[in-house]
């Protein structure tokens, strides 16, 4: 009785083990799931139909911006660059007087770099 006891402990704390693996696991994915900051590469965006922003400091007012549009606006604009420069480029805050806040996308290397004025 006492070893079928040790078992079942000893299974029950496996089941434990299998189930926080489990979990941390899936935390992963989440958190892959996440949009890095390309201004600081630190910290995860939140993104909101009326802004962006970033623990950083990076705020910028959008209007019906989603998860899925701004992670395939930098996909696709990095991706771009990359057809003509293998280096990485740089992304800033910028705001004007009369424009207001965008993020832009800028490379020391690439003569062209890109603005997202429009996009967010």
């Amino acid at each position: 009785l006492f070893a079928e006891q040790l078992v079942i402990e000893e299974y029950e704390r496996s089941l434990q083990f299998d189930e926080e693996c489990l979990n941390a696991m899936l935390d992963g994915l989440d958190a892959s799931n996440k949009i890095i900051c390309p201004v600081c590469r630190r910290h995860n965006l939140t993104v909101r139909s009326c802004s962006v922003l970033c623990q950083c400091g990076l705020y910028i007012l959008t209007q019906g911006m989603t998860e899925e549009k701004l992670r395939s606006l930098l996909e696709n604009t990095i991706t771009e660059h990359s057809h003509r420069c293998f280096h990485n480029p740089e992304f800033t805050v910028t705001s004007g007087t009369e424009e207001e806040t965008s993020l832009l996308m800028t490379c020391l290397v690439s003569p062209k770099s890109g603005s997202w004025k429009g996009a967010l």
